[in-house]
């Protein structure tokens, strides 16, 4: 490893005073350890545990990481070692594991930051949405399952949630409270005003809703409520999964992201308009925002579904309650669930019901704000919002009204990721060629298994 102090990769040079202030106001909240991290392309949080001793130091750049062993950083094992730089306002204790701090930063290459991290490519959108005069705004919807496994087979994690239609059952979410109430105590502590919660629509599956916040924070929020909620579930004797489709006859499992624009100066809400004359309730500035991100819409499923299993999610029917509320149309309405985006009726927001909580929630978010501005750069309209329920659409209804649907595999949604000219200004060129490696190379691994499907089907068969 390369010496932190005189080798070729220095410690970054930073204010001390700030950092020893800061160290010792941590030390008397009773901190013992830091964790300098970074979120990984596959939106996994990784880190450094640091002693509060050495934070000074750990501000400064001193926790290196070797590129080479992970994912989409573009490194050779005889490349220098990136270092994390933690963002010195976003340092929070674990509420659940008292003493340790995360402390989320931006990696750096020889002083630089280095532009395959997922958190220096939504800086860059954050930026650019600044020098247009607007701040990112999201909030996400935070699904999730409850499940335990029983000799091979994943099953709800309480065996008495079997309803057909479990949408809002109080049984399942009562018998569910004393895991419920330690992780919502802890999101309060946090600072994330948990608004509601409930039980969605299929057994053992549960949502939060909390507050919205700027891009960024909320980008930090999801990677740090992930690793929270799987550690206390695992406490209680049971696992938590995101995975989109972990039962083929039962709902999927989203993380809706509900964007909008605020003013950079006043903090207004720039998707405001009650005189709307497409009676949504948004400005042209939101359409614009709406039509941009339709037009990189396969290239944006990607990066908000990127992984094999997300595409069982995005699909029209399967689900013991008939339909999968999931989106499979790049179209827009109004309080609308059978859209990839809706803008609904209690706020003036976008809502995108494409993303699942695989996604890394910095490329996502990166991604769709560069596609909104896109859209509003270029003076997009995405036409009229459309009222009907598009489930009952046939093929040619559809066609007839010009509607495309989202991508059906991951490798269709990674081949119109690769050709769509955005995606390299968001990600730069060796992060979007990285990205399609890959996923091209998952697609391919799952493509390339014979299923217990096949074999029932075909082995005798013919």
């Amino acid at each position: 490893m390369t010496n932190k102090v005189q080798g070729r990769h220095p410690i970054l040079a930073g204010d001390r005073s700030e950092y020893e202030a800061k160290r010792e106001e941590l030390t008397k909240a009773g901190i013992r350890y830091c964790l300098a991290a970074y979120t990984d392309v596959h939106g996994v949080g990784k880190a450094k545990c640091v002693p509060i001793d050495h934070f000074s130091g750990m501000m400064r750049g001193s926790e290196l990481f070797t590129g080479a062993a992970l994912d989409g950083l573009g490194q050779e094992p005889n490349d220098d070692e990136l270092s994390v730089r933690p963002d010195l306002d976003r340092i929070v204790e674990l509420p659940w594991m008292r003493g340790y701090a995360w402390a989320p930063g931006h990696l750096y290459f020889h002083n630089q930051r280095w532009p395959m991290c997922s958190r220096v490519v939504l800086q860059r959108a954050v930026d650019r949405a600044a020098g247009l005069g607007y701040v990112f705004n999201l909030g996400i919807e935070t699904e999730f399952y409850l499940v335990r496994k029983e000799d091979g087979a994943v099953v709800p994690a309480n065996p008495r949630d079997v309803l057909a239609k479990a949408a809002y059952d109080i049984s399942d979410l009562l018998a569910n409270m004393p895991f419920m109430d330690e992780v919502i105590g802890y999101m309060n502590q946090l600072g994330w005003d948990v608004h509601s919660f409930d039980h969605e629509d299929s057994n053992s599956q549960f949502e939060f809703d909390f507050s919205y916040t700027d891009v960024m924070s909320m980008a930090d929020r999801q990677t740090l409520w992930r690793m929270m909620m799987k550690e206390v579930a695992r406490r209680h004797g049971f696992e938590l999964t995101l995975m989109p489709k972990p039962y083929a006859n039962r709902t999927g499992t989203g993380a809706h992201f509900n964007m909008s624009l605020a003013d950079i100066h006043s903090g207004a809400n720039l998707f405001a308009d009650p005189d709307d004359p497409r009676e949504c309730g948004v400005s042209k500035l939101a359409y614009q925002f709406i039509a941009g991100v339709l037009a990189h819409a396969p290239a944006l499923t990607a990066v908000a579904a990127p992984t094999v299993n997300s595409y069982k999610r995005l699909v029209k029917s399967g689900s013991m309650t008939g339909f999968t509320w999931a989106p499979i149309f790049r179209s827009y309405g109004g309080n609308n669930r059978t859209h990839m985006l809706r803008i609904p009726l209690t706020s003036p927001r976008v809502e995108s019901r494409a993303v699942d909580a695989t996604c890394n929630p910095y490329l996502a978010a990166a991604a769709y704000l560069q596609a909104g501005l896109d859209g509003i750069e270029n003076e997009l309209d995405p036409g009229e919002p459309r009222r009907e329920n598009m489930y009952l659409l046939s093929d040619a209804e559809l066609a007839d009204r010009g509607i495309k649907t989202l991508p059906r595999t991951l490798l269709e949604a990674v081949e119109a990721f690769e050709a769509d000219p955005l995606m390299e200004r968001v990600f730069g060129p060796d992060l979007k060629t990285a990205y399609v490696d890959l996923k091209s190379h998952e697609w391919w691994d799952y493509h390339n298994q014979i299923s217990p499907w096949e074999i029932e089907r075909y082995l005798t068969f013919f």
